[in-house]
């Protein structure tokens, strides 16, 4: 199982939107499944989404002050929006839409 769990807008994707709640969308992980597709799958719009979190790692972010905070990062170039990453079984998402930009500095 992959859980994604949603932040600010993004909650509306969830089964439970409210902000006290647990946003989460928990989704069957597929065999070689990237992030792009996991993503279209769960029926997230990537052009909300400001920046991502994979196993509480930095994978890419909108933030150009991001390098500067020295967040473990999951890849060298944060700012590379490529999703082809391929997610597995027991993998924890964090998405934060762009009304939460200011929470990740």
């Amino acid at each position: 199982m992959i859980s994604i769990h949603l932040y600010g807008k993004l909650r509306q994707y969830a089964p439970n939107r409210s902000a006290s709640g647990d946003s989460v969308i928990r989704l069957e992980a597929l065999e070689d499944e990237n992030l792009d597709s996991l993503l279209k799958r769960g029926g997230i719009d990537i052009h909300e989404i400001y920046t991502i979190f994979l196993n509480a790692k930095l994978l890419a972010t909108h933030n150009s002050m991001a390098r500067w905070l020295e967040y473990p990062q999951f890849q060298q170039n944060i700012h590379d929006w490529d999703l082809s990453t391929i997610i597995r079984d027991g993998d924890r998402i964090g998405l934060f839409g762009r009304d939460m930009a200011a929470l990740v500095v």
